[in-house]
């Protein structure tokens, strides 16, 4: 994710000095985008609206200075760039400054106009290459964590079907009954589909991860169908009653095979987590387009979830229930696609009686 680069320096200069201001606005107008604030309650008021790019402080202030302001701008704001601007040449006060403030420059008065112009275009520069870095470390850290669970559901997702379709091999080698030969051969398939789940998850995954968003008009109706017609056959052959609901009056916008993958996930567990001795099984869809945003419903009246795995069913490789023999990642691929596109989803469950996921898009 690249942080976008406006063309001009956002800047908020405090002073408690009107004419400072003003001489600031008239010299730079041209040069920056400007907040002023003559005390530091309005230079908060401020950054509760906007974050500036570089913050300017005077030294100087009645009842706080600027290095006590940077103190606390820092604590709350540690993004923007904090200069001091200060007449005195008191060098414990700038190692205060440095220390507490964590300033980036200081400059003296009275200033110089084009060490203004350096400062801040400095500044903003390292605005950006700063907060870009600490993006790519975040997305480091999580690859990492990533590749873990990769690595150890690797050893466990792919190893432990190949190790049942070799043992099944053997003992259909020493068979000589047909029957038997049919309930090997029905193992056999259990386990190449398990295997085949994982995969398709996996390249899932990176296509995601890896592919930009292709934003274009959906048709609800025409999606969902699409989407019912994938998973009627699975859905009749376990009992289950799949019906979907679409209320659109208006156009959306966005990616729509993103939105396939999330919601499509959904279904397909809430197929998988269905309760068997349940006689009348049924998965609702329910999409509603209104305003500026779709939200799209996924429910079943299968097993349901505990209340103390719900926060965790996103993370990757985790399974809330051995009741199906899940590869761990559907969930976190419908998470990590809904997240992509700026969407929000709910989850409410109660164990035994089902599960209900609502996701809210917006249009792009």
């Amino acid at each position: 994710m690249k942080i976008e680069q406006p063309q001009k320096p956002l800047v908020l200069y405090l002073d408690d000095e009107r004419n400072n201001l003003i001489s600031f606005k008239a010299t730079f107008r041209l040069d920056f985008d400007i907040k002023l604030a003559s005390t530091s309650e309005e230079a908060f008021k401020i950054l509760l609206e906007c974050e500036p790019h570089v913050i300017i402080s005077d030294f100087r202030m009645p009842f706080i200075s600027g290095i006590e302001f940077f103190e606390k701008v820092k604590a709350i704001y540690p993004k923007p760039l904090r200069v001091l601007l200060t007449a005195f040449g008191d060098m414990n006060a700038l190692t205060d400054a440095i220390n507490r403030g964590n300033i980036y420059r200081y400059i003296k008065k009275p200033w110089v106009e084009q060490e203004i112009r350096d400062v801040v275009k400095d500044g903003f520069e390292f605005y950006f290459t700063k907060n870009e870095l600490l993006i790519r470390n975040k997305e480091l850290v999580e690859a990492h964590k990533d590749l873990d669970r990769f690595v150890y559901s690797v050893s466990h997702d792919l190893r432990s079907p190949l190790m049942g379709i070799l043992a099944v091999s053997n003992l259909l080698n020493r068979s000589e009954s047909l029957t038997e030969v049919k309930e090997y051969s029905h193992l056999i398939s259990k386990n190449v589909n398990r295997l085949d789940e994982f995969i398709h998850n996996l390249l899932e995954y990176y296509k995601i991860k890896r592919g930009e968003l292709s934003i274009k008009d959906i048709n609800f109706n025409e999606l969902l169908a699409t989407l019912a017609e994938i998973y009627e056959s699975d859905a009749k052959s376990k009992n289950i009653n799949m019906t979907y609901e679409v209320t659109q009056k208006e156009s959306f916008n966005n990616d729509p095979l993103v939105i396939i993958v999330a919601i499509q996930n959904l279904i397909s567990n809430a197929i998988k987590y269905q309760r068997e001795d349940c006689t009348d099984k049924w998965v609702k869809i329910n999409a509603n387009i209104e305003g500026s945003k779709a939200t799209i419903v996924v429910e079943d009246n299968g097993i349901g979830i505990q209340e103390e795995y719900i926060s965790r069913i996103f993370e990757m490789f985790y399974r809330a229930t051995a009741a199906a023999m899940g590869s761990g990642i559907g969930l976190y691929n419908a998470k990590h696609a809904l997240d992509k596109l700026g969407a929000e989803i709910k989850v409410n469950s109660v164990l035994h009686e089902g599960t209900r996921f609502e996701i809210i898009i917006p249009s792009k």
